[in-house]
């Protein structure tokens, strides 16, 4: 396993690796069409969902010093609201800028030092048992992907898709 700098990312690198992991083998076989699908008008699709993620990934980035642009931010930044009218970009474009994204974001959580994860970050959120420092906002960004791997996971078994396979890839290192 790859050591980070910071032993305060002990228990997010390994979550961070595991996402990427269940971030793929959800989206396994899952077809263009069904991305787009919702259930009785209610739900999110995978795409948004996907486009979310990525956003998290992007944002996370950012927070640690990167300065790739999300290509599809405009669809999803700060979690956008789907927007049926919208025409999204495919599942197979968001793949690629997951691949872009992941392995750049992983690097720098291992290079990250406590220093700079103690760092203020503000995020608005008023909550005095919530510092808001860089490294709360990374602890939010792996909440949420957890979310959204559940929600996707939801949606896959709801398009009659088989469950999630763990059939974890030890070859992809991010």
């Amino acid at each position: 396993m790859d050591t980070a700098k910071s032993k305060k990312l002990d228990i997010i690198i390994p979550a961070f690796r595991g996402h990427s992991q269940t971030f793929l083998l959800l989206l396994d076989g899952i077809s263009e069409e069904d991305a787009l699908k919702r259930i009785e008008g209610r739900t999110n699709h995978i795409i948004w969902m996907v486009g979310n993620f990525l956003d998290m990934r992007f944002g996370l980035g950012y927070v640690l010093g990167l300065t790739e642009e999300f290509k599809y931010k405009d669809f999803f930044f700060q979690g956008k609201a789907l927007d049926e009218s919208l025409i999204y970009p495919t599942l197979q474009e968001l793949k690629e800028e997951f691949h872009k994204i992941s392995p750049l974001v992983y690097h720098r959580l291992l290079e990250v030092t406590d220093e700079e994860l103690d760092k203020a970050f503000p995020m608005g959120m008023n909550i005095d048992f919530f510092p808001e420092t860089v490294l709360n906002f990374v602890g939010m960004c792996i909440g949420r992907e957890d979310y959204l791997c559940g929600q996707i996971g939801l949606m896959r078994r709801i398009l009659g898709y088989e469950g999630m396979k763990y059939d974890f890839d030890k070859n992809l290192k991010y």
